[in-house]
């Protein structure tokens, strides 16, 4: 057992973890966060995407002590109380919901774009997607998903 520093969704612990521990593994059953979800265990899937100090990853791919000291946003922590974020909003409204497995991960992806450019071309939105599968739906729901949360940023609509 070793102990890992770590700040999720803004806590930050101190907590004793087998090393051996995948991310997606301690997010799950050592905090109860469930929306990275594991689909593939392979980092190809996307469904596990989480923000580690400001970029999308894999979490089911990365062993839990490379998270030592890591700030990480889960889909737990992006909304505001109450109140969804804009990309969770778009996303119901838009239609780009079928399932919903891969929600989280696609969600994660495009918050790590957004966060960097809130004005995003259609191609850098599908760049920052590649890897987020779904088997529901085409893709064309969610791009728009998250070039309307974008303008919605933009706009200043989530200060």
């Amino acid at each position: 057992m070793e102990i890992l520093h770590i700040t999720v969704n803004g806590k930050s612990m101190e907590k004793l973890v087998d090393p051996s521990l995948r991310l997606v593994d301690f997010l799950r059953r050592d905090l109860g966060l469930v929306g990275a979800k594991i689909g593939c265990g392979e980092g190809t899937c996307g469904t596990c995407t989480v923000i580690m100090n400001g970029r999308a990853i894999r979490s089911c791919v990365i062993p839990i002590m490379r998270a030592e000291n890591a700030v990480i946003e889960t889909i737990e922590g992006i909304s505001k109380g109450e109140r969804l974020h804009p990309l969770q909003e778009e996303f119901i409204k838009k239609g780009a919901v079928q399932c919903g497995f891969c929600t989280p991960g696609m969600i994660m992806s495009a918050k790590a774009l957004l966060d960097k450019n809130n004005n995003p071309t259609p191609e850098e939105v599908r760049k920052a997607l590649h890897g987020n599968l779904c088997r529901c739906t085409g893709y064309v729901k969610i791009e728009e998903a998250i070039l309307a949360a974008a303008e919605r940023l933009r706009n200043g609509e989530w200060e």
